[in-house]
C-alpha cells in the first residue's frame, strides 16, 4: 500500500499501528489522517474538527490526528459560541454509548439484555440496567483517559487555552450515540434566541429545541447522523453569565468516520493533498 503513494490513507486500526505505519506512509507522500489516539497530543500534529478548526491544515501536514468522539461534538457547540462569548469555564458530564468500547461491548449488553450469560464482559460490572462512570482506564489522580482527553483536546482545537474544563464521563446501556450535559460559563453575557441563532447557522449543527412539544436531542434519533444535535438550552439560574445545553452525536459516525472522511474531503477540495 505504502509503495501505491496514494494522496490519503485514513487510519482506524489503534494506536500502535497508527504509530508504526502512520510515519512509513508519510515519509511516502502520503497524508495520513488517523482516527486513532497516537498523535493527538503530539505538538508537531494537527488535531482538527473541519467545521471548526480546518484552515489550520497546509500540505506540510503529513499525519492529521483525528480527536476524540465525545470532543469532537462538544467542540462544534463550543467553537461557535467561544467566537461569540468566550468562552471562562466549561463542565461537561457524558453519557457514551457502548459502541464507543467497541463490538465486544454491544455484545455484552445485547447478552445481558436476553439473559444469555455466555458471552465475556468486557466491562467490569453489568452495563444493562447500569451506568458506569469509568470510561476508559484511570490515571493517577483518579481522572480516567476519556476525561482527560475530553479536558485537554477541546483548547487545542480551539487554539484557546484561556478557559478552564473539567469532565466526568459515563458509560450507559445506549447503542445510538454519545450525550452530553454541559454547563458553559461565560465571560461576556448572552442572549438565548442569539445562542439559538449561532448553534442553528452552524454548519453540521442542528438545533432541536422545543421542550413545550417534548422535542430535544436522544441518541435513539442521532443514530446513523452525521450531524451533531444541540437542545436543552437554556440559562443556568444559579449565576450569571451561564448556560446549560446537552449534545448528541453518533460516536461512530461524526464522533470517528465521518470527521475523518471531512477531513480528506477538505484536503482534496484545497488543494492540499
Amino acid at each position: 500500500a505504502i509503495a501505491a503513494k496514494p494522496d490519503i490513507a485514513i487510519f482506524s486500526a489503534g494506536g500502535a499501528t497508527s504509530l508504526k505505519f502512520a510515519p512509513l506512509f508519510a515519509e511516502a507522500g502520503t497524508t495520513v489522517i488517523d482516527n486513532s489516539s497516537a498523535w493527538r497530543m503530539d505538538p508537531d500534529k494537527k488535531l482538527v474538527v473541519p467545521e471548526i478548526n480546518a484552515d489550520v491544515l497546509t500540505k506540510e501536514d503529513k499525519i492529521i490526528a483525528n480527536p476524540n468522539c465525545s470532543t469532537i461534538q462538544l467542540v462544534m457547540v463550543l467553537g461557535p459560541l467561544n467566537k461569540k462569548y468566550d468562552l471562562k469555564r466549561v463542565i461537561v458530564s457524558t453519557y457514551q454509548s457502548v459502541t464507543g468500547t467497541g463490538k465486544a461491548a454491544v455484545d455484552q449488553l445485547n447478552s445481558e439484555i436476553s439473559g444469555d450469560e455466555t458471552i465475556a464482559k468486557v466491562y467490569p460490572y453489568q452495563i444493562f440496567k447500569n451506568a458506569l462512570p469509568h470510561c476508559d482506564v484511570f490515571a493517577d489522580d483518579d481522572y480516567t483517559k476519556e476525561e482527560i482527553k475530553l479536558m485537554k483536546e477541546p483548547k487545542t482545537i480551539l487554539g484557546d487555552d484561556t478557559f478552564n474544563l473539567t469532565a466526568t464521563a459515563v458509560r450507559v446501556p445506549v447503542q445510538g450515540g454519545h450525550s452530553e450535559s454541559v454547563n458553559i460559563e461565560f465571560e461576556n453575557e448572552f442572549d438565548l434566541d442569539e445562542v439559538r441563532k449561532i448553534l442553528s447557522e452552524t454548519p453540521g449543527v442542528v438545533v432541536v429545541d422545543n421542550v413545550k412539544n417534548n422535542e430535544y436531542p436522544m441518541p435513539l434519533y442521532s443514530e446513523g447522523k452525521d450531524e451533531v444535535f444541540v437542545g436543552r438550552i437554556r440559562r443556568d439560574l444559579s449565576q450569571p453569565k451561564t448556560l446549560n445545553l446537552w449534545i448528541v452525536a453518533d460516536n461512530l459516525r461524526k464522533g470517528a468516520a465521518t470527521n475523518a472522511v471531512q477531513i480528506a474531503e477538505y484536503l482534496a477540495a484545497n488543494n492540499l493533498v
